[in-house]
């Protein structure tokens, strides 16, 4: 051990105060969605599975892992049954769990009862899976939670985590926690118990709605230039909440973590990708043409989209159905929030003065939505669909066994008319589908109604209510 037992019981009691005290400061007030699942988890009485929570940096991982203690706490768990540990600390990673477990115990004697352990950064342990199954099946009186930035935790760990435990995906923040996380104050906007209920709605619910959810579009817009990430999300100062994500995702994802996990030598030329996706991203993914712009060989690039994905910054999207069978090797790349991309390059304000730029910010944004909602880890779940004469449905979401289509269209009016959506129309006449949705830009474009030349309903929703809603 590079320190003695006192000097890493001391680091490791700075980490966890609620064993001298009983408590810690209080945590923030307001909570994620995903919080209700962690509580789930923490109340099951039969112990279980362990909890792998994964998402990017900075996206709240730590913070939920905090609350879940506090309510522990809170709730009459001895405070000598709980132990949290950050394994990106070079000291804890390198004296290693079960080193860290023993001294934790050698030092805070155990109370009757069950013990949590929440650990971060999990994928910092090496052979942390094996680890990880061993506690799951001979140290019942244990529970685990672990968070990790990279998917790999997932794959690497799959087979022998079947049945031991479960992954939460999350994402950066939505719309609504935005909203929540800054204290806006908005007129009371009815909430949506499903959507198939809009099918329901009467033409006057769909106006007065809309008209009550105007003052969305101004926050939404800032939500597109701020993001989903806590820290750049709280930022008054748009510029430097920019500057803060960028250097999240350059300075400490790409050149930091992506180099230390995955070994990723040239750099320089992920980086390279990675801006090309910030300027291009949300069309079909040509090889050829990235290979030939950036000088990168195929392969390359293919291992540096497997690392962007592990890392949280890209989603993929293959096709579903249909279309040649090339296509099934061109994924549709957007990344992770809306704010990614002009932080990166550096646009400020003027994002929303470009219409095109808006429009793919925007399109990130309602893709991020849907993967949120609706991706449960397989790549199924969540596709894109491609037609005659290259006509194209951004996204289509499996809902048991059917496919719903969403189409997203931030421009004009005139922009959200039969012949701007025939990709929209093919698809429903090839398939059996009830509702199809068009996300618009005008607030007052809200509407439903049957889809020209289909036995569908076309669900109209402006891109502020559809983010809210998600």
């Amino acid at each position: 051990m590079t320190a003695s037992k006192s000097e890493v019981f001391a680091l490791l009691s700075q980490f966890n105060p609620w064993w001298m005290n009983g408590h810690f400061a209080h945590t923030p007030s307001w909570k994620r969605d995903i919080f209700g699942q962690i509580l789930r988890w923490l109340e099951q009485s039969n112990g279980g599975r362990a909890l792998l929570l994964t998402g990017a940096r900075q996206v709240g991982k730590t913070t939920l892992f905090l609350q879940a203690i506090e309510h522990l706490l809170s709730t009459g768990t001895p405070p000598a049954n709980i132990i949290y540990v950050t394994l990106d600390h070079p000291l804890l990673k390198i004296v290693g769990l079960d080193a860290l477990l023993s001294l934790w115990r050698e030092f805070v004697p155990q109370c009757e009862g069950v013990e949590y352990l929440f650990l971060d950064e999990i994928q910092e342990s090496d052979q942390w899976q094996t680890w990880l199954k061993l506690q799951v099946d001979f140290q019942k009186q244990r529970r685990v939670a672990a968070t990790g930035s990279a998917v790999p935790l997932i794959a690497e760990g799959q087979e022998s985590g079947v049945g031991r435990w479960q992954t939460l995906r999350l994402a950066t923040l939505s719309f609504r926690e935005y909203t929540r996380i800054r204290q806006i104050a908005l007129p009371p906007i009815p909430d949506l118990p499903g959507w198939e209920e809009l099918s329901e709605w009467t033409p006057a619910t769909f106006a007065r709605t809309g008209e009550a959810a105007r003052p969305l579009v101004a926050h939404f817009h800032e939500y597109l230039l701020r993001g989903g990430f806590p820290r750049s999300a709280i930022e008054d100062d748009i510029p430097l909440a920019q500057q803060l994500l960028r250097e999240d995702i350059l300075d400490r994802a790409l050149r930091r973590d992506l180099t230390a996990w995955f070994g990723v030598r040239r750099v320089q030329a992920l980086e390279q990708l990675f801006l090309y996706l910030c300027l291009h991203g949300g069309g079909i993914f040509s090889f050829p043409e990235v290979c030939g712009r950036l000088e990168i060989n195929r392969p390359t690039v293919a291992s540096f989209l497997d690392i962007l994905e592990a890392a949280h910054l890209i989603y993929r999207l293959l096709p579903s159905g249909g279309g040649k069978q090339v296509l099934r090797v061109r994924p549709k790349i957007y990344l992770t929030d809306p704010a990614i991309a002009p932080s990166v390059l550096l646009q400020g304000k003027s994002l929303l003065e470009n219409p095109d730029n808006l429009a793919r910010a925007v399109e990130t944004a309602v893709i991020q939505h849907l993967f949120a909602r609706h991706h449960s880890g397989a790549s199924s779940a969540l596709a894109y669909w491609h037609g005659k004469q290259n006509r194209e449905v951004d996204i289509i979401c499996r809902q048991e066994d059917a496919w719903v289509p969403w189409e997203i269209k931030y421009r004009s009016p005139q922009h959200t008319g039969t012949g701007e959506i025939k990709g929209l129309i093919e698809f429903c006449q090839k398939h059996t589908v009830k509702q199809a949705f068009l996300v618009t830009r005008d607030i007052t474009d809200f509407s439903a109604a049957p889809l020209h030349g289909t036995q569908s309903l076309l669900l109209k929703i402006p891109a502020p209510l559809a983010c809210y809603w998600s």
